[in-house]
Formats: C-alpha cells, structure tokens, sequence
C-alpha cells in the first residue's frame, strides 16, 4: 500500500534552483571575487617576485641621492630609508610573509583538525587527556615561547612558526571538537553507525563535511593571527635577517622614520590590511555557501533512463554466514548498567526475548521502560558510560556482548539493520538520498558504481516509492516524511541483513501513511525472510504487523507470548493497563482509563516488583523481592506472582 502522501509529484520539482557550481557562486559576489583575486595574486607575486627580481633579497642599499623619495614614475611607491625602491621590496617580501602563515597553519591543521575530530567523535579517554593537553597549551603565552625558540635558533622562521602553529592547534582543535560533538549526537550519524560504516569512513565523509564551516572560519582567524604574528616578528628583526625584505621589516623601517616621512608604513600597512580582510571574506563565503550547498535547494538532473532495473535487491542465500537456527535472536538475562558519578545505575534487569527467523517481534511498553536501551544494546552502540553488566546476546550464532567493535562493524547494516523514528534525521543533509543508499550498498557488497546505482533504484522501488530515480536525486528535506522513511527503510535493506530493528518508525507519521509502512514491514519480513523488532508504544500497531509480543516496564520484561494470547488474556497487571488504556478498545461513552503515576526512573526503582506502585493487584509478597519471569502454557511467560489473581479478572 502507498499512501497519498508517497504519491506527491516529484519532490524537486519546485526547488528553487542553487545556480553554479561553488566557484561560481564565490566570484559572483563582488566583495569575494576581489578576495579571491587579491589573494590569487599575492600568491602569484611571492612564488614569482624573488624569480624575476632577485637582487631585492640581497640590496643592502640604493640609489642613496634618492632616499625617502614619495611616488614617482621612476619609483611607483617611492624609496626607503637606504633609496631601495619600495614595490620592489614589498613583492619580494610578500615570499617570506605568506610562506610563515603557511608554515603555521599547516601545524595548525595537521594537529588541531584531526584531533578535534577524534575528540569529538570518539569522545571517553582520549578526550578527556587531549583536552588536559590543549589547557596545558592554553596556559602558555605564544608569543613568549616563540621569541625563546628565536633566541635558540636565531633568525629561523620555520621554527618560529611551527612553534606558533603548535600553540594555535588548540584552538582550532577545541572549535573543531564542539562542532563534531554536535553533528555525532545527530540520529543520521548513529544511523551511519549501525549500517557497518567504519569511524574513519563516518568521520571524513559525514562529519567533516558539516563542521566544514566552522573549520574555514576558525583556519582563517587562526591565519590572520599568524599574520600579524609574522610580521610583529618581523617588525622586532627576529625573523628576518637584513637585508631581506618582508612586510614587517618594511613598516619597522618606516617606523623609524615616521616623524619624517610617515608614507613609507602605508604600502605593507594596507599589503597587510587588506590580506587580513579578503582571508576573512574569503572564509565567510566559503561558510556560507558550502551551507547553501546542502541545506538550500538545488535543480534537478537530467534523468538517464535505464530499461535495466540492475540486481534484484531481494536478499542472498546466506547459509555460509548464518546459522540456520529456529531462533534468529535471543537474548537470555541481558542487565546493563551506566556508570555515572553518584554510583553505577541499572537500566536493564534480567532481560529475555527471542525472535525466530522471519518473524516479528512486538516490543512495548511506556517512555523509559528500556526498549531503546535494549536495541542499542544488541546494535552494541550503548551511549556514553552504558555496557552490558550481565546476561548473553545471541545472533545467528555470535554472541555479541564478546566481539570487539571491529566485528561489531561487520555485522551492522549486512546483518543487522537499523530503522530510527526520526527519518528525516537519520539522513544526512549534506548528500542525496541516492548517494547514501550507495554507500551502504557498496559497503557491504563488492559492486561497480554503475551496479550500485542499479541496486539503489531497485531499493527504491521495492519499498514503493513512486520515481525513484527522482528520490535518489533528492535531498532528505525535499522529501516528505513518509518518504523519507522508505528511503530509511530501503537503505537499512542495501546489506540485505538478517534482523531489521525498527524502533518506533511510525511514530511521526499520520494514520494514512502509518499504514503504508506496517504493510511494508510484513511485505519485507514475507518476501525476505527478514525477522523484525519493532520497537513502539503503540499497541495498535502491535496488533496488526507482529507475530510476538514482549511488554517492558521500568528496565524488566514483564510477559512475552504470541500476540493473540496476550491481547486476549493478559496475565500480567502491566499488560491489561495498557490495553484498557488504548482509546481502540474504549468502550463507547465511557472515560478512557488510564494508568496512576509514572514510570519510576532507573535508580528509584524498588526491591520488589518494579510495577508496584501502579498496580490494581498490589500484594505485600509483591514489594518482598525480585520477581522472576514465571512460564506459563502456550509459549508464554509473566512477571507476577498473581497472575493467575489477573488472568481471571
């Protein structure tokens, strides 16, 4: 079923057009295309000044009858203080000045940008002793510390300004690692995660990208300071050794002579002046625009119409890499806990779920009951402090607590997929659809490009999405959000994995397309022998899609069986709630029930029976001690010692 929604026209349709590529768009700005062309030429004039003039570098003197002489034909900028002529010295000069700012900022970007990155991604340890390292560095004065290395090595321009790069580093590693920390905690990144895609492969191709901003204007900030570092230095003589020329040597010979003749600062002054300015209108633009590049509008391509679909995107016979047991999933007396600083809090208690090949899998309860927590668990992408304090994780014969990430890698997005409740965040705004189904695909198969793409559009059509080659060309904005879960949907298949986890997927969607979804789900799980864990708060949409049922609350599973058992007789407290409180099975002109109190958070959660506090059928043997999950017929269980009390209600 495809709703009317996933009907709409074809979403670029209407786009406002981006014109240009990047470089057209910066030189139709008249303020950057002088940016561009001052700079263009300052780079031009010091790889070839000191070629076509190279008597400047070692003229200790000129035409001394024509010292501090102003303007001229002869002498455009005029002379200095020994008749040297002053254009000539400030193209030579202009050598020696950008090659410091480059020796600085390469340190600079060669420290700081790869561990920002690293910091921000990776975070734990590894952040905690870099940011020790960058509050060291903080604490030091720069300047002091590089004029002590020039007084070693005198006169040594690429010591000095390693030593300033490696001071700055900090500061573009602590902009880079709070720009990265943001972008990582967005849904598209973990999304990325759980496809199998390496830290390095997420980092240089969806991380960089968005902080990409915030490190051009950072570097540029960080170039000026080196500039005006450089020619300070310059300025004091510890730089430069005389006779050579450089920007700062320049205004401190005209410094000296400005009560005489105050022309002589203006040349390199305004040289200086006006690098600073095209650096940082330079940066703006390049922000803004590589922003503009994948969060505005842009027109569509021409279509390249194929009459070959390319593979079939339905699944591959994986009898060489799963184990063909009746039990797909299961998970036997999973606790996990976080470490936090007022002690270790348990979120997970004595958890256990089964799920069978080519089945689904209901998984309810309320907000904060654990049902994310045991996803991510099995995903193994626990966040910050949480791990796995107890129990087994068993999949197609892995046990999953015990593999290192690098396996863990390997199973995500060809064994196991992922499905978030956020479509349009979990995909990544900066690529079209198309691309990021292709780097799932040729990640976890050995095609061409050529064959990706085929296998993209087959994707696409197999969770029916009306024009897929216009998706594939659209950006996750230009979509609506029925769409732009299929396209989750379609890129979660790209590994044809064993076990889809879908946690809440219908949740931001209306009714219409809710349903177009939920017959998706039963159409993949039919066709290809994937088993489902469908993570919701919805027992509706239970009712209509799953095979099974599993009831959480407060960290526990409560009770687990086939869904037509437990909708008919729930046997525990919990359980019967939730169903009087569904406004499907209200009664008419009644009130709807609804469950007294809330969730108790983890660490408040009592010594007896978690649902305690809320329960009609409370006894005090209830709230003596830990309840375990009692077996009850018909491949059912529960967590209560009345249950029998509650089945006859």
């Amino acid at each position: 079923m495809v709703s009317s929604e996933d009907n709409m026209e074809s979403p670029t349709r209407h786009a406002t057009p981006v014109p240009g590529n990047l470089v057209t768009r910066l030189l139709r700005r008249p303020a950057t295309a002088i940016a561009v062309l001052w700079l263009l030429g300052a780079v031009a004039t010091g790889v070839l000044a000191p070629l076509l003039l190279p008597d400047v570098a070692t003229q200790h003197a000129g035409d001394l009858a024509s010292v501090r002489q102003g303007p001229s034909g002869e002498h455009l900028l005029g002379t200095d203080t020994l008749g040297r002529d002053v254009l000539d010295r400030l193209l030579v000069g202009s050598r020696v000045t950008l090659l410091g700012v480059v020796e600085a900022m390469i340190v600079v970007l060669a420290l700081g940008l790869p561990l920002g990155l690293a910091a921000g991604y990776f975070r734990g340890r590894f952040d905690r002793v870099v940011g020790w390292l960058a509050d060291l560095v903080f604490s030091v004065p720069a300047i002091i510390i590089v004029i002590v290395v020039l007084s070693v090595f005198r006169s040594n321009m690429l010591a000095a300004m390693c030593t300033l790069g490696l001071l700055q580093a900090p500061a573009l590693m602590r902009v880079v690692r709070t720009a990265t920390m943001s972008v990582t905690d967005q849904a598209y990144i973990q999304s990325a995660r759980v496809s199998g895609l390496s830290g390095s492969y997420i980092i240089s191709r969806h991380v960089l990208p968005r902080i990409a901003g915030a490190v051009i204007v950072q570097a540029s900030l960080l170039a000026c300071f080196a500039l005006t570092a450089q020619t300070g230095l310059a300025f004091l003589n510890l730089l430069v050794a005389a006779p050579a020329p450089s920007w700062g040597g320049m205004i401190a010979d005209g410094a000296s002579v400005i009560i005489q003749d105050p022309w002589l600062i203006w040349p390199p002054g305004i040289a200086i002046a006006l690098t600073i300015i095209s650096l940082t209108q330079l940066s703006d633009a390049l922000r803004d625009n590589i922003t503009q590049a994948w969060a505005g509008n842009r027109p569509p391509r021409r279509a390249h119409h194929r009459t070959a679909h390319g593979p079939d995107p339905r699944p591959v016979d994986r009898s060489g890499s799963i184990e063909q047991d009746a039990a797909l999933l299961s998970i036997s007396d999973l606790s996990v806990v976080f470490d936090t600083p007022g002690g270790t809090v348990q979120v997970l208690r004595d958890v256990n779920l089964s799920l069978e090949k080519g089945k689904i899998l209901g998984l309810v309860g309320e907000s904060g009951c654990g049902k994310t927590i045991t996803a991510t668990s099995i995903l193994g992408l626990l966040p910050g402090s949480g791990r796995v304090s107890a129990g087994a994780i068993r999949f197609a014969g892995h046990e999953l607590t015990a593999l290192s990430q690098r396996s863990m890698r390997r199973l995500r997005g060809r064994e196991i997929a992922f499905v978030s409740q956020h479509p349009m965040s979990s995909l990544d705004p900066s690529f079209r659809v198309g691309s990021q189904i292709r780097e799932a695909i040729r990640r976890h198969h050995d095609m061409t490009r050529r064959e990706a793409r085929h296998r993209t559009r087959a994707l696409l059509e197999a969770v029916h999405l009306p024009e897929p080659q216009a998706v594939a060309r659209s950006f996750p904005h230009e979509l609506s959000g029925g769409m732009a879960q299929r396209v989750s949907i379609a890129r979660a298949l790209a590994g044809d994995p064993a076990l889809l986890i879908a946690d809440e997927p219908t949740t931001a969607l209306d009714s219409t397309v809710q349903s177009g979804i939920l017959d998706l789900l039963r159409e993949i799980t039919a066709t290809r022998d994937t088993s489902v864990l469908l993570i919701t708060h919805d027992l509706a949409v239970v009712a209509e899609v799953c095979d099974d049922v599993a009831v959480m609350y407060a960290g526990e599973v409560v009770e687990r069986g086939p869904i037509a058992t437990i909708f008919a007789d729930p046997v525990h407290p919990y359980t019967r709630a939730l169903l009087a409180s569904n406004p499907h099975n209200a009664p008419a002109g009644k009130p709807l029930q609804v469950i007294p109190g809330s969730v108790p958070p983890p660490g408040t959660w009592p010594s007896g029976c978690h649902f305690a506090a809320r329960c009609a059928f409370v006894r005090k043997e209830c709230e003596a001690g830990v309840i375990p999950m009692i077996p009850l017929p018909g491949q059912r269980s529960a967590r209560c010692i009345r249950h029998d009390q509650v089945s006859n209600v």
